[in-house]
């Protein structure tokens, strides 16, 4: 009766507009006052901080201030110029641009809604201005951009490891191929409908022109060279990485590309001050709920009741991956990985599931629904930014979803895409 009070009580907060991690504490602290009385009120604070203060999740503010750094520096600029010169010559390949600058973009933001607002500025405005549709524009920059969750370094990520107890860098491999390949098969997409919509043709492909480009971003491409290097050869741990991807901002984009100013450091630390305090006050809170979910043993309850239902471990996979595709139609990839993770996690190791295999499998899903409203994130970003319907967008992005749906049921029902590269290195 308690989890069914909980559950109402957070729907009524969120329609109310109440910010998510305000209405988990609320929910949380209430529930808590009605079990066990108010003398379990000090030690909120001592559970919200503990929750918040892990080690790995200091990687998130990093990634957030190096992406937020780098965006300033020109590096988007640059990134754009080499991919135009390496696939412009492509019927639509403005959107093959917009494609590749996000495979590139997104292994040093770590966030799909960053890599939107970064390349979105410059590439949808380009791409409308060329006799593109404003709803294929978004729809592709949108989509693209949610590869920022599947690749490397990826924010949703560290928080599922931090959550599962599994490794990070092996998450970060495993979403290597699965990335790349939803990014090709995005492109075949756009040139199938660059064809049958006659868009244009950029530039002819110039040898010169593409070494030209490649030597101005030389320092950019560097950079997940440099960050993911660390990270995979073990030299440096994620968070270190994180670490290091801030330290490597700075001194390309101030000493090598000198574009960085007092001001526009001021800028990025802000920005990256906001984002991080969002993201960690919903950590904090998700403990809290978590701490209470675990007393009630809530996630053992749930574990056996599928285990009752069936177990075969693709049967149960097929189940999570209904049920997160739903939980991401309301909520942030994040609060859903802070919310409901934990609460499987029992499940997930009964029915042998790898930890690193599955968390792909959820990181997937909820990227699916930043392209899904009714929340939609990433794609409400794109929409902003092209000054577009939703759900004009949405009519074109169908097709690309369907491609991130594909992958989906490739990484979940052939791991050996996923963790072909983990059993390489790691095991």
């Amino acid at each position: 009766m308690i989890l069914l009070l909980m559950f109402v009580g957070l729907l009524v907060l969120v329609t109310l507009s109440v910010p998510i991690a305000v209405a988990l504490g609320i929910v949380a602290v209430v529930a808590m006052i009605l079990t066990s009385g108010a003398a379990v009120l000090p030690n909120v604070g001592l559970v919200m901080f503990d929750g918040a203060t892990s080690f790995p999740l200091i990687a998130i503010p990093l990634f957030i201030l190096a992406g937020a750094i780098m965006n300033a520096t020109g590096i988007s600029r640059r990134l754009i110029a080499f991919a135009s010169a390496l696939v412009g010559f492509i019927r639509g390949g403005l959107a093959m641009v917009s494609i590749s600058a996000s495979l590139f973009f997104a292994e040093i933001s770590g966030s799909a809604v960053a890599d939107v607002a970064a390349l979105g500025s410059i590439l949808i405005p380009a791409m409308k201005k060329r006799g593109y549709s404003t709803p294929f524009a978004a729809a592709v920059m949108s989509s693209a951009a949610t590869l920022a969750v599947i690749i490397p370094p990826s924010i949703p990520m560290i928080l599922y490891g931090v959550m599962a107890e599994a490794s990070i860098v092996e998450l970060f491999v495993a979403g290597i191929i699965p990335g790349v390949l939803g990014g090709l098969l995005m492109m075949l997409i756009a040139w199938l409908y660059a064809r049958r919509h006659d868009f244009p043709v950029e530039d002819a492909f110039q040898l010169k022109r593409v070494w030209q480009t490649f030597l101005e971003a030389g320092w950019a491409l560097l950079l997940p060279v440099i960050i993911l290097g660390g990270i995979f050869t073990g030299w440096v741990t994620a968070t270190e990485g994180a670490g290091l991807a801030v330290l490597a901002s700075l001194v390309i984009g101030g000493l090598v590309y000198r574009e960085l100013d007092l001001a526009q450091l001021k800028d990025a630390m802000l920005e990256g001050g906001i984002q991080t305090a969002v993201v960690m006050l919903l950590v904090a809170a998700s403990a809290l709920l978590g701490d209470f979910l675990t007393e009630l043993q809530v996630p053992q309850r749930v574990a056996a009741g599928i285990m009752e239902m069936t177990t075969s471990r693709w049967a149960i996979l097929a189940l999570l991956n209904v049920f997160f595709l739903a939980i991401g139609l309301f909520l942030h990839s994040a609060a859903a990985i802070i919310l409901v993770v934990p609460i499987v996690m029992p499940l997930v190791r009964a029915a042998g599931i790898d930890p690193v295999h599955f968390g792909l499998i959820v990181t997937l899903n909820l990227g699916i629904g930043q392209q899904t409203p009714p929340v939609a994130s990433v794609l409400v970003t794109a929409c902003s930014v092209a000054k577009a319907d939703i759900w004009e967008v949405s009519k074109v992005n169908v097709r690309f979803i369907a491609v991130l749906l594909f992958v989906l049921l490739l990484v979940t029902y052939l791991p050996i895409i996923p963790m072909s590269l983990v059993d390489l290195f790691y095991r």
